[in-house]
C-alpha cells in the first residue's frame, strides 16, 4: 500500500492527518540530526553488543546536546541543531596558557564569540544542582 492509499483510507478530520504527518516529519529530522551530529548510524563493530554500546553513546550524546541547548544557550542561538553546535561552538579551536597563578583560555572567535561565551558560562552557573 502506497502512502496515498494509507492517507484516503483513513477515516479522520483532514486536519489531523496534517498534524500525524507534521509530527512524523519532525521524528525524521530529529533522526537526521543525530546522524549527523553524533554519528548515530556510525556502527562499525564486528560484534552487535559493541554496535549496541556505540548507539547508546550517540543517543546519550544527543541527548545532553538537547538538554544543553534548552537549559544554557543565549536565545540568539537556542534554536541552532545539534550540527551547528558542534561545529560552532564544542570544535572551536583555542588554547590554554598556565602562569603562575592562573589560566588563560584562548578561543578563536570565528563563532564563539568572548560575549557568547561567557553568555553560556554565566547561564550553567545559574542553574540549580538537584540535591538529595
Amino acid at each position: 500500500m502506497n502512502v496515498w492509499a494509507s492517507v484516503i483510507s483513513l477515516e479522520t478530520d483532514s486536519r489531523a492527518v496534517v498534524r500525524f504527518y507534521n509530527k512524523r516529519g519532525t521524528a525524521e529530522q530529529w533522526i537526521k540530526e543525530g546522524k549527523q551530529a553524533v554519528k548515530m548510524t556510525r556502527l562499525s563493530c564486528h560484534r552487535f553488543r559493541s554496535n549496541e554500546v556505540r548507539l547508546w553513546l550517540s543517543l546519550i550524546a544527543y541527548n545532553l546536546g538537547n538538554l544543553w541547548r534548552r537549559l544554557v544557550l543565549p536565545r540568539k542561538i537556542e534554536n541552532w541543531s545539534p550540527t551547528s553546535l558542534q561545529q560552532r561552538l564544542v570544535k572551536t579551536g583555542g588554547r590554554l596558557i598556565k602562569h603562575a597563578r592562573y589560566y588563560w583560555l584562548l578561543l578563536a572567535e570565528s563563532h564563539l564569540t568572548g560575549r557568547l561565551f561567557g553568555s553560556v558560562v554565566r547561564r550553567i552557573g545559574a542553574l540549580k544542582v538537584a540535591t538529595g
